[in-house]
């Protein structure tokens, strides 16, 4: 029986990087998933990383964990909020991953003595990465990263091309970017005219191209890029600057992007609704917001708002069922650590805090200053991993009373480390976790979704509306249970547990709303389902805002998780 080939859609760039393949070839997933096709996407980054697990976000954003505990590229994260789907390891590949899988069956002597090289065997192991999905996958969306003409992604494109030969439905999507110069008026599609020339002389002709721009591209420079990319004129595209990321899918589909491709490459829709309808419900939600509120991201990289990407989507998806413009301020948190740090100003007019995960001792201080402001103040605070951790050594320091208490992280050698190796108190034979060969940090990391119980009666319980969750993680250290007594005894309740007893929630019980997680919630958030815990969230920034307007008292309250976009 001939094996089920499915069709392939690659999705490259010219001109420069950021230009916004990654949420075209989101939309477009999601635009012919609606059309009734099992669609996954497919990331290809031309680094040697082995994954970006390692990755300063000053490089390239945030690391964004799949539910099987792979440390990718942000754009997996955009990648499922557009999806109805989760990604895992097979969707996110690098040259370092390539390589080491290459290298590894040459020791193992798979290649019978030949002479290994980048073309036939790299070429082979990307083409094998690439169709190493679920044998239902109707289409793969494979994104290349990079720009055209870069060395780095030379193997990646030498694979594509011959994919093109050796499958029967394949297509060619460029995005370029066709800038405006505001002196003379005019849009310059000459840059695009260069990048085309450049993917063709890799032999891989585009299919369609989509233009990325400040404003619509005029009619004749239309024209003019269909005929230097000898296509007709239906399939040149615009995809101007949008406010939202989320019109894109709407902006392209009036276009018929999906009719198009599907045409192209012999697809019959398996359905014949509209498949903007949840993307109707988004953009209209989008346009009813009418109240404004300001939340602070308290972290290392206040100049890098990538850094903190599926956090600042998070609290936009929470305020749409709410109206909610949440305007974010990102404050640095060292400037908390000063002495001298005022910090009615420095929160002045912010209604809800939240100190994101992350690593390294720079501006730990400041983060636990912040953390101790909120539960003095009532400001409502979300801690996230290292947020949450630093929230409760601030609570065993300043109300438990143990001064030096702190975490193994940055105290390998203190007496009081609330925080250390699990390794210290569980047996590691009966939990799944990373071991430490790849990330050397002589200890354990929980990566991906782990299982927590809820405990009734709590604020955690009441947000969730169930008993058991299932979220992602990506930590080394936990609560050593031996302060949990003492924690409970003076206020701060352990709301959620999970596999051998180890915290991954906690709470102040008398507090507005404070509440830390072990795990990372933004991860799983989309726009169509914003996650209870910043719905919730973001619910108590606004009565925050409303008392401080009204003089009101500011009750203790959650959302319902059946607020929602749909």
């Amino acid at each position: 029986m001939k094996r089920h080939q499915p069709s392939l859609i690659f999705v490259t760039g010219g001109v420069l990087s950021s230009i916004g393949k990654g949420i075209i070839a989101a939309s477009l997933g999601s635009l012919l998933e609606e059309r009734g096709f099992r669609v996954t996407l497919v990331k290809a980054d031309p680094y040697l990383n082995l994954d970006s697990g390692t990755m300063s976000p000053f490089q390239h954003g945030e690391v964004f964990v799949t539910e099987d505990g792979t440390e990718t590229d942000l754009d997996l994260g955009s990648y499922e909020r557009f999806l109805n789907r989760s990604l895992k390891k097979e969707h996110h590949m690098t040259s370092g991953k390539v390589y080491h899988s290459v290298i590894q069956r040459e020791r193992r002597g798979e290649y019978l003595g030949s002479t290994v090289q980048v073309i036939p065997h790299i070429t082979n192991e990307i083409k094998k990465q690439i169709l190493a999905q679920d044998e239902s996958t109707d289409i793969i969306i494979a994104e290349i990263g990079g720009t055209i003409g870069d060395i780095e992604s030379l193997p990646f494109l030498e694979a594509v091309r011959q994919l093109f030969f050796e499958m029967e439905r394949t297509f060619c999507l460029h995005v370029t970017l066709v800038p405006y110069i505001s002196s003379s008026g005019e849009l310059k599609t000459k840059p695009t005219q260069h990048s085309v020339k450049e993917l063709r002389s890799l032999g891989l002709n585009p299919d369609m191209i989509v233009c990325r721009s400040e404003q619509p591209i005029t009619e004749e420079a239309r024209q003019k890029i269909a005929l230097f990319g000898n296509l007709p004129q239906h399939m040149i595209l615009d995809n101007p600057d949008h406010s939202s990321i989320y019109f894109v899918p709407e902006h392209l589909e009036k276009q018929q992007i999906s009719s198009k491709i599907c045409q192209a490459l012999g697809l019959t829709p398996k359905n014949n609704h509209d498949p903007l309808i949840p993307w109707n419900i988004i953009t209209r939600a989008l346009a009813s917001r009418e109240q404004h509120v300001r939340v602070g991201i308290v972290g290392k990289y206040s100049d890098l708002a990538d850094a903190y990407k599926s956090i600042s989507e998070a609290l936009l998806h929470a305020g749409l069922p709410l109206k909610t413009f949440v305007d974010i301020t990102y404050i640095p948190a060292e400037i908390l650590e000063e002495p001298n740090t005022d910090f009615e100003s420095v929160f002045e007019d912010i209604h809800g805090i939240i100190v994101p995960g992350g690593f390294g001792s720079r501006g730990v201080e400041g983060k636990i200053n912040a953390a101790s402001y909120c539960r003095q103040s009532g400001l409502p605070y979300l801690g996230i991993c290292l947020g949450m951790q630093l929230a409760v050594v601030e609570w065993v320091r300043n109300v438990v009373g143990i001064a030096d208490a702190h975490s193994a992280e940055f105290t390998p050698q203190g007496k009081h480390n609330v925080f250390s190796f699990m390794t210290d108190w569980v047996d590691m034979s009966a939990i799944k976790h990373e071991r430490s060969e790849e990330h050397d940090k002589g200890g354990t990391m929980r990566l991906g979704s782990y299982v927590s119980d809820l405990k009734h009666g709590t604020k955690a319980h009441a947000i969730y509306y169930q008993d058991t969750i299932v979220e992602r993680h990506r930590h080394r250290f936990e609560l050593n249970p031996k302060y949990i007594a003492s924690m409970e005894k003076t206020g701060m309740i352990v709301s959620a547990v999970g596999e051998q007893g180890l915290v991954e929630m906690v709470e102040i019980a008398d507090h507005p709303w404070f509440i830390g997680t072990q795990f990372h919630p933004e991860f799983q958030s989309k726009p169509r389902h914003p996650h209870p815990l910043f719905l919730s969230f973001v619910q108590a920034a606004l009565q925050r805002q409303q008392a401080a307007v009204t003089g009101a008292a500011v009750v203790s309250d959650v959302c319902s998780p059946a607020l929602s976009t749909e």
